[in-house]
């Protein structure tokens, strides 16, 4: 599809492959991790997530750069491009609702309105015409299988068709979906794809597709299938508001096939024709389309004859003459009227047809009045009435009658009844819909009868449901209810369809599943509509309520909640509405139903007056279409239901039948119909109600998908596995994410797919493995694609540094060759600028090409000769060289092919002469075992001759018993048979009887039918009479009898006593019996209490879980209540500082009004005294104002203070929640910590097992190979194991020393970090103590409140943290001791903060010295673990030389116990043998004995039963004979009368004796039977275990003399090598040389398990590094974390002493202020105090010097603590990142221990194979070598000594191994804990920097006041010093009394004055400063 361009055609089916492989998007999703979020106007959006906190996500959408916190429930998985517009839903990996959403929104937007979706096909209406359904595309699909094409409406109705006809079974197809979705138009696309293709007229096949109904031959059934349509849409189809052709009914199109695949016939079915359209509709809404066709289209007389008028003039028609768009009503007039000659309609049936749609027109017309006085309804105008009655053959006068004063049945009586104009409009309504509906009934009987073919039956067909889908409005009535009951039935149909396929599907690949059907999650909201009693259901009640007289819909709805009101599917709506409301809860959500009205719908009651005229009518068609009129809801059953004074008699009971029933029936139908096919899905969507192509509401169509059932179907396809992948395509696609676990060359795809999950380490539960695919649950392969783009860049980054480096490379040499060449060139230059102006130079040049002119021509000439010679040289060389080269090529390949060949050969020999022993060793062997079988066989055939004779014994003994036992079981049921059909008929009339007296009670409706039934019984009881009768008859023969029994009594008692004999063995065998079966359920009792055990742990286990849940979530729940909290206390903090901003606005205003009095104050200064007073009392205002002011300002910042004290507790209190849940989340990690260990040992164990196996065997191994040479090598083994047990001494001397340094190096490592604890301690409480100082200097009082709040908290920290009890209690103290001389040391601070802050720098410097000293030790701890682990490797070594050196004793230790066991096992089991078979004949007898006494027995009975026989025929025969002579005993009967009744108690107790005999004899035969059983079972395991034992003992003797055959010959030939030594050497140089063959076969398996050892080894100690370098790293994170931690204290030391410094700052600053306002009024009111104020300005000006060195210092302490905090943050980032590493590490160590465990298990097989390869090839060497054993013994006794040590040494270092684990998992622990201690860290200097933040911004405003003060105070002097210069002037002026000098002064006042005004206006400025930044503090 890439190369060729796309067809207009597949443009619309086939998706863009370049779209689906662009690495852009794969780029694109796997960089920026895309997620789903929710959206209001696109349903989800596409976002990249950034942050998560929590259970709260940020997030960026990818359209905009927006970022959103959404919940992390309410995320999405993306799937990656690959899966983007995928053809099947189903094949998502992420299945969830936006990747559904988006895959139909990118599909549709493309112009792919077809969507598999599982079963599903989804179909989105394009509201456009698509070239997908020409001829082209018809052949395209035709006999392709689903997945071949992509969807397609003609796909699925191709392998319907495809599928009926292979399998024989009859198909549906179920299109399903709103009003306009497309349902009917697919329907249609289905029908015409099956005439075309099934078409039984294949020539005229194209053009009964093509062409019009005009064209074709009359009668053709295809045709007529397709021109049904048209009718039926013409009196079914309307326009509405969402669709221009909705069909406004539900049809089922059967299209029967014969057995070759043509249609032979078809049939429709509809449901739940909306018969309400035909009288009103809303306003853009038309009626049927036969309406607005008839007043178009008909024309002529035949339009007078239908009394037809235009649109208008019709009530009925609502909106009038309402145009559909591109269509012409004339038009589709003809054409239907072309579809129904088609069909064979007559012109009489047609005619007929469209008076009925007139008449319905006409009645609309029909128009009542009400009486003036009365409501009587009257018709004042009739001619519509009798418009009505022409067309319908009726009476006007009757029909009007019958429609004002219609007659009505009341009891017996018939009245008649006006009606009201409300009745009368209801009644016609009703009529005009009764006639509609019946008309459409008879036209769809009629196409039915034209479409079904009665030559020719269908052997299966195929259904097409076109239906309403499940939808959900504002008011949903009974229509809507069928209609969603329909959808209900049909979804469970689908979930069970799918349910079967999914089973098919797991049984066909071989997978293990857990089947859940889930068609059984709708079945409770199935029975809640359908149920019909106990309790009853929706349309049950409904129906009933219609059978009662004064029922109504509200008390239906209140039976309905009364009896269904505690269903889980049953609801009443909170907010009522009405009373007739209730709700449902089906599939696709929760639905309100309103009752109103339901009952007349239920009954659809007509008036029957004008049904009884209509069926009289004078029309034949009329009369047919009214032929069940009786069965209609008449007048009077209305009456009854509205009247309530009317009595509570019915009539009609049971003439009429519901709608809902009538539906439920036709539902059931079809249902079966359905159950009885294969179903396929259609599900068509509307994507929005605009009719706009391209355009796609996603709110929509996501509801739609719910109630279609898409979503059900998916949440179905997340219970199992619904990705599925072909073995190669996983396997092309993944293998770059396991490409080392695939080996090299030609593996199957299954077995390679294993090896790749094995490698990808998935959870079993995510995947299965089937036969030919893969299955996976819903986002594994997501996950999967993401690790393949991880994997593809790495190699891409690779690839690309590689070029680039490459690249770099290059360009770099060349720049070095220019620099080189450069350098030449500036050389050169350089030498001829010296040599240019040099004489002698120039000489030179001059003279030197003068030297060689002369000879130049001669040197050329000769040059040019030898340049000639040289090139004939290099010709022949480079021929001849090319000859060689290719003789040596073709040399070089014969002696490759030779030595090849060679190779082969060798091998080929080798493996002849391998084979050549192996097949004379076996032949031998084979030989021996022949004799040996053909003597086992005559033995046998004895034992099976012998056997026969005893076994036909038997069958005959068993034949002759079974006839006995079945003989007397005949007898025994036949009398059984007797008395249980009495008994049953017994119970079954009292059964009867108890049912009818009920049913009597409880439903008089049925008395009718339990009238008859009380016939029947009392005829039962007649014939029971008779019965008695009869039994009274044969009492009197049975008295007569008993005088006779009397006598043959005494005769069955000696018979009893016989049997009771007997009856006592068989209790006694039978007690034995019950014992044993005691004994096994005594047995299975206990492993029952052992299961129930477990349970309850389970049970107890799974307690926990819920209760350490349901923690979580209470702290869970606490969070967020303080959360709310914080926000509460937040806004109550908002509110304050609204309250503040306000208080400074009122100082603002306060202070202009400062101003005004200054400036007024100042006006009135150079009055009088009196002025001075008044101004020096406005002064004294002002500062009582401003005080006030400060007072305000102090409480606004006491309550600040109050709000942030409730923050910091309710901070402190989220922290301590959140530790508890911590706590508890690391309890739950010890537990499991716990379950690893016990693992972890569990592995250990197995370990070591499978090592001494393989110890085990290579000792065996080396055995066999190396005995030849052990006498050579016995001595060198000697001195090397000497020299090794030096070495192991030296080696463990070293380890002692090496293991006691270690120790006192942490001993040393410890006692340092105590000290640097201790130091950090000493610092701490240093610093605390300096802040603690400065803070009870600034705030005594508030210093006492937070000192009791410290120790209440320090008391709580105590309870919790036991740990920190010391520190605390430190703190206290000093806090006492503090608080004690806090008030001595007020007056000597100054002094002492300078001492503190030299103290302060000592322990800085301390601190930074004891840091270099802990780095020096860390870096002598490092050094000694180097040695320490190259000691190790050291050890390890030698501990494989000791390894080897134990296999070889342990081999000859083996050696010599296998033989010694050999010959002790052989005794021993020959005598067990004798003993067993002893017993088991012993055991045969004593059965034998007890099977002949139970036979015995047995008979005995038998005979007893048989003389009991003999006396009952003989008892029967004289009471026949007494029946005969009758008349002689009649005589006796007074006296028979008497002796009777002593003889019925004598015969019932024999009759129970005889009963009690026969369980016995019963009981007995089932015992021998069982012990038959028993025996036959017994003897089978005997006969077996004896031939077991048998074989045993004959193999072992067999190898025994083998053995001494062996031993003798080896005698006979030592024999022979003494009388003929050549010949004797020459055979054991040929058995030397085979023996040596089998030795070096055997070396070399032995040095392959050696390297593997090796290898196993290895890779132990890089395991062992690797935990050591953990093990560092942990230390380093400890080590940095406790440094940062440190540093963090010390930085929140120096903040407090920030903090305090600032507050005496902000202290000095009032004092100055108030000292400045004290120089004012001194200024004021003497102007001689002008030196003080000038000595105070000085000390003022020191002050102010002194705090701007203080700021500075405290300025230049803030960035060091800056650059502190950075550097913390850094480290704290790089522990995260050494953090991450080292879970990187542990998670590749746990995989390779499960490499190793695989590796373990792979050589275990290995040596298994090796072993038996040794076992056949070794049997022969075995018998020579044992001999030479025995005489190492002795040597071996001293090696075993040696071994028990070497096993202890090992034992011991085992120990330490198992100390080393213990002591990483002790690691892994504080890693846990560490990374704990980070996170608070983190959240510690979180806290800091804010501080820190708010520390510098107020530095910052107290630089600002500090030099506004400044201003302010030089303002001062500048204004004292011209006051006291105007004051001098005024003194001078009041003296001398001038005007002028009083003028001048004036001015001057007046320049003073503006100085005054403007120092004044500075220092409010200063003053609203100072505030401003107070408020802002």
């Amino acid at each position: 599809m890439s190369t060729k361009a796309p067809t207009e055609d597949e443009k619309f089916l086939f998706v863009d492959k370049d779209f689906l492989n662009s690495p852009m998007a794969q780029a694109d999703w796997s960089a920026r991790k895309l997620v789903w979020i929710p959206s209001e106007k696109h349903g989800f959006e596409a976002a990249s997530v950034k942050e998560e906190h929590g259970d709260e996500v940020l997030v960026e959408l990818a359209d905009s750069t927006k970022k959103l916190t959404v919940n992390k429930d309410d995320i999405q998985k993306m799937n990656p491009p690959k899966f983007s517009k995928v053809e099947d839903m189903a094949e998502l990996t992420c299945l969830n609702e936006a990747s559904v959403l988006h895959n139909i929104r990118e599909r549709y937007f493309s112009g792919l309105i077809y969507t598999y979706s599982g079963l599903f096909c989804v179909v989105v209406n394009p509201y456009k015409m698509l070239p997908i359904y020409s001829d082209k595309i018809i052949e395209m699909y035709k006999g392709k299988k689903r997945h071949e094409l992509p969807p397609h409406i003609y796909s699925i109705a191709d392998n319907a068709y495809r599928n009926m006809m292979q399998d024989r079974e009859d198909q549906s197809i179920l299109c399903t979906g709103e009003s306009g979705a497309g349902k009917t138009e697919n329907t249609k696309k289905v029908i015409q794809y099956l005439a075309l293709v099934a078409s039984s007229h294949k020539g005229k096949k194209d053009s009964s597709v093509q062409q019009s109904g005009t064209q074709f031959a009359y009668g053709e059934l295809e045709k007529q299938l397709l021109q049904a349509n048209p009718i039926l849409e013409a009196f079914g189809n309307a326009k509405t508001i969402k669709n221009d052709n909705s069909s406004r009914f539900g049809k089922f199109i059967r299209i029967n096939f014969e057995v070759t695949g043509y249609i032979v016939g078809a049939n429709i079915e509809t449901y739940l024709l909306e018969k309400s359209r035909c009288i009103r509709q809303a306003k853009t809404e038309r009626a049927f389309h036969i309406f607005y066709y008839m007043i178009a289209g008909v024309q002529g007389k035949l339009r007078e004859d239908l009394l037809l008028e235009p649109f208008s003039n019709y009530r009925f028609l609502c909106g009038g003459h309402v145009q559909v768009a591109g269509q012409e009503d004339d038009v589709m007039y003809e054409e239907t009227m072309e579809a129904m000659k088609i069909l064979g309609f007559n012109d009489e049936e047609r005619i007929d047809m469209m008076k009925v749609c007139s008449t319905v027109m006409q009645l609309g017309n029909i128009e009542f009045k009400k009486e003036r006085n009365q409501e009587q309804a009257t018709m004042p105008d009739n001619t519509a009435a009798q418009k009505v009655c022409h067309l319908q053959g009726i009476n006007v006068t009757d029909f009007t009658r019958a429609i004002l004063t219609p007659r009505i049945k009341v009891g017996r009586e018939v009245v008649q009844k006006a009606q009201t104009k409300e009745q009368a409009d209801f009644a016609i309504e009703a009529l005009a819909k009764a006639v509609f509906e019946r008309l459409f009934r008879w036209i769809l009987g009629r196409v039915n009868k034209a479409l079904d073919k009665a030559k020719r039956q269908g052997a299966s067909f195929l259904g097409i449901l076109d239906i309403a889908g499940f939808e959900i409005f504002e008011n949903n009535s009974f229509e809507q209810l069928c209609i969603n009951f329909t959808n209900e039935k049909l979804q469970q149909l689908f979930n069970h369809t799918m349910f079967i396929l999914e089973q098919e599907e797991y049984q066909r690949e071989g997978i293990e599943w857990n089947f859940i059907d889930f068609g059984l999650d709708l079945q409770p909201c199935i029975e809640l509509i359908e149920r019909p009693n106990n309790p009853p259901g929706v349309l049950a009640l409904l129906d009933e309520e219609c059978w009662f007289p004064k029922a109504t819909d509200i008390s239906f709805v209140e039976k309905l909640s009364n009896t269904q009101g505690n269903h889980v599917k049953f609801a009443k709506p909170k907010q009522l509405k009405s009373k007739t409301e209730f709700s449902l809860f089906h599939y696709a959500g929760r639905v309100d139903y309103n009752a109103h009205a339901w009952l007349t719908k239920n009954m659809d009651p007509l008036n029957d007056n004008v049904i009884s005229l209509l069926n009289n009518s004078s029309s034949t068609f009329v009369q047919d279409l009214w032929k069940d009129g009786d069965r209609v809801v008449g007048l009077d059953t209305l009456a009854k239901m509205t009247d309530s004074s009317q009595s509570g008699s019915k009539t009609k009971k049971g003439m009429f039948r519901t709608v809902g029933q009538l539906y439920k029936e036709s539902l059931t139908k079809l249902m079966t119909t359905l159950h009885n096919t294969q179903p396929n899905f259609v599900r068509c969507i509307i994507p929005n109600h605009e009719k706009r192509s391209g355009k796609l509401d996603a709110f929509l169509v996501l509801d739609q998908l719910r109630c279609n059932g898409v979503l059900e179907g998916i949440r179905i396809c997340r219970q199992g596995f619904p990705n599925r992948i072909v073995f190669q395509e996983f396997r092309q696609r993944y293998e770059i994410l396991a490409a080392s676990a695939i080996p090299k060359g030609f593996m199957d795809g299954k077995q390679a797919c294993c090896l790749m999950i094995k490698h990808l380490d998935l959870d079993p539960n995510l995947y299965r493995i089937g036969l030919s695919k893969m299955f996976f649950r819903t986002g594994v392969l997501a996950q999967l694609e993401e690790e393949r783009d991880l994997k593809i860049t790495v190699v891409i980054i690779a690839f690309q540094s590689q070029a680039r480096g490459f690249l770099a490379r290059k360009a770099f040499s060349k720049r070095q060759q220019q620099l080189t060449a450069m350098k030449v060139i500036q050389r050169n230059c350089a030498a001829y600028l010296k040599l240019r102006n040099w004489q002698w130079w120039r000489l030179f040049t001059k003279v030197k090409p003068l030297l060689q002119v002369t000879r130049q021509e001669e040197e050329m000439s000769l040059k040019d000769d030898e340049l000639l010679r040289a090139k004939e040289i290099a010709g022949k060389t480079e021929i001849e060289l090319k000859e060689i080269t290719l003789k040596h090529t073709s040399v070089l390949e014969e002696r490759n092919s030779l030595q090849e060949q060679l190779q082969a050969e060798t091998e080929l020999y080798a493996e002849a002469e391998e084979m050549r022993v192996r097949l004379a060793s076996k032949k031998q062997e084979l030989e021996e075992i022949l004799h040996e079988m053909e003597a086992r066989l005559d033995e046998e055939e004895e034992r099976a001759q012998t056997l026969l004779v005893d076994k036909k014994k038997m069958q005959q003994q068993m034949q002759e018993l079974e006839e006995h036992l079945e003989e007397e079981e005949d007898a025994r049921q036949k009398l059984q048979l007797e008395k249980v059909t009495c008994d049953g008929k017994v119970k079954k009339l009292d059964d009867d009887i108890l049912v009818m007296e009920d049913h009597n009670n409880k439903l008089q409706k049925e008395r009718k039918l339990m009238e008859e039934r009380i016939a029947d019984f009392s005829s039962n009881l007649a014939e029971e009479e008779e019965k008695s009768k009869n039994l009274t008859k044969l009492k009197n023969k049975h008295e007569s009898m008993i005088s006779e029994l009397e006598v043959r009594l005494k005769k069955e008692e000696k018979g009893r006593q016989e049997l009771d004999k007997a009856k006592r063995k068989l209790e006694a065998e039978s007690n034995d019996m019950q014992e044993q079966i005691a004994d096994l359920l005594a047995q299975i009792a206990d492993l029952k209490a052992q299961l129930a055990k477990k349970e309850e742990e389970l049970q107890n286990a799974l307690a926990r879980l819920e209760d350490e849940i349901a923690q979580k979530n209470n702290a869970l729940k606490k969070i967020r209540e303080l959360e709310g909290h914080i926000s509460d206390l937040q806004e109550d903090l908002d509110s304050e500082r609204a309250a503040r901003n306000k208080a400074e606005k009122i100082k603002r205003d306060l202070g202009e009004e400062l101003e005004a009095l200054k400036s007024e104050l100042e006006d009135t200064l150079d009055t009088t005294a009196t002025q001075q007073e008044l101004r020096a009392k406005r002064d004294q205002e002002v500062n009582l104002l401003k005080k006030a002011i400060d007072d305000e300002n102090r409480t606004h910042e006491s309550q600040l203070q109050e709000m942030r004290q409730k923050h910091t507790q309710s901070v402190e209190e989220l922290t301590d929640q959140l530790e508890q849940s911590k706590r508890v989340k690391s309890n739950l990690e010890k537990a499991k910590q716990a379950l690893e260990k016990e693992t972890s040992d569990l592995t250990v164990e197995v370990r070591s097992l499978g090592q001494a196996k393989q110890d085990g065997e290579h000792k065996r191994k080396k055995l066999e190979g190396q005995v030849t040479d052990l006498q050579s090598r016995f001595t060198d083994s000697e001195k090397q194991k000497a020299e090794l047990g030096d070495r192991c001494s030296k080696i463990t001397i070293e380890l002692e020393g090496v293991t006691n340094l270690l120790n006192e190096a942490e001993g040393k490592n410890s006692k340092l970090s105590k000290d640097v604890s201790s130091l950090t301690a000493q610092v701490q409480d240093s610093q605390e103590l300096l802040a603690e100082e400065t803070r009870q200097k600034l705030q005594f009082s508030t210093k006492l409140r937070q000192a009791e709040d410290d120790k209440s908290n320090l008391q709580e920290q105590l309870e919790e943290e036991m740990e920190a009890k010391m520190n605390v209690e430190r703190h206290v103290s000093t806090l006492t001791i503090q608080l004690s001389d806090s008030k001595k040391k007020m007056d000597e601070m100054t002094g002492n903060i300078e001492q503190l802050e030299e103290g302060k720098k000592r322990l800085q410097r301390d601190l930074e010295a004891a840091n270099t000293q802990f780095e020096e030790k860390a870096s002598a701890y490092d050094k000694l673990e180097k040695t320490k682990n190259r000691l190790q490797q050291e050890l390890e070594d030698t501990l494989m030389d000791l390894d080897n050196q134990r296999q070889n004793v342990s081999n000859l230790e083996k050696k010599q116990k296998k033989f010694d066991q050999m010959l002790a096992e052989e005794k021993s089991i020959s005598s067990k043998y004798a003993d067993e078979r002893d017993r088991a004949e012993a055991e045969a007898r004593e059965k034998e004995t007890k099977a002949l006494s139970l036979a015995r027995a047995l008979d005995e009975a038998q005979g007893s039963r048989e003389e009991l026989d003999r006396a009952n025929k003989s008892l029967k025969m004289e009471m026949e004979d007494l029946i005969s002579s009758k008349d002689d005993v009649g005589k006796n009967v007074h006296e028979l009368e008497k002796s009777k009744r002593g003889l019925e108690a004598q015969v019932e107790e024999m009759k129970t004796q005889l009963e009690e005999l026969e369980d016995e004899l019963q009981a007995a035969e089932d015992a021998k039977l069982r012990l038959e059983v028993n025996m036959q079972a017994l003897k089978a395991q005997f006969d077996r275990d004896l031939q077991g034992r048998d074989e045993m003992g004959e193999e072992k003797k067999r190898q025994l003399v083998k053995q001494v055959r062996e031993l003798e010959t080896e005698l006979e030939d030592e024999r022979k090598q003494r009388a003929v030594a050549t010949a004797a050497k020459k055979k054991l140089e040929t058995d030397m040389k085979d023996m040596e063959g089998q030795i070096e076969t055997a070396s070399k398996g032995r040095d392959e398990a050696i390297k593997q050892l090796r290898k196993l080894q290895a890779q132990m100690k890089d395991y062992q590094r690797e935990l050591e370098d953990a093990r560092a790293a942990r230390e380093e994170v400890l080590t940095t974390a406790k440094e940062s931690e440190k540093k963090a204290k010390g930085l929140e030391a120096e903040l407090m002493q920030l903090q305090e410094e600032l507050a005496a700052a902000d202290r000095a600053r009032k004092q100055a202020e108030a000292e400045r306002d004290e120089l004012s009024d001194e200024l004021a009111s003497n102007s001689s105090g002008k030196s003080s104020l000038a000595d105070e300005k000085r000390r003022l000006e020191a002050k102010i010097s002194q705090l701007e060195e203080e700021l500075e210092e405290e300025q230049s302490n803030m960035e060091i603590l800056n650059e502190r905090l950075r550097k913390s943050t850094q480290q704290t980032e790089q522990l995260n990142i050494e953090l991450q590493t080292e879970r990187s590490t542990s998670q590749k160590n746990e995989s390779a221990r499960q490499q190793m465990e695989r590796q373990n298990k792979e050589l275990k097989s290995k040596l298994q194979e090796m072993e038996n390869q040794v076992k056949s090839k070794f049997k022969s060497s075995i018998t020579a070598l044992e001999a030479k054993v025995a005489q190492m013994e002795e040597q071996l006794e001293q090696e075993n000594r040696e071994k028990q040590a070497s096993a202890k040494s090992v034992r011991q270092k085992d120990k330490k191994l198992k100390e080393l684990i213990m002591q990483v998992e002790d690691e892994r622990k504080q890693a846990e804990q560490n990374k704990d201690q980070a996170e608070k860290s983190n959240t510690r200097l979180k806290q800091l920097k804010r501080q820190l933040e708010e520390s510098e911004e107020e530095s910052q405003r107290a630089t600002a006041a500090r030099r506004k003060l400044q201003r302010e105070l030089d303002e001062a002097t500048e204004a004292t010093e011209a006051m006291s210069r105007e004051v001098n002037s005024l003194k001078t002026k009041l003296r001398r009394g001038t005007e002028p000098s009083f003028g001048s002064t004036a001015r001057r006042t007046g320049g003073g004055r503006r100085v005054v005004e403007d120092a004044s206006d500075e220092e409010a400025d200063s003053q609203s400063d100072f505030n401003g930044t107070k408020s802002a503090e």
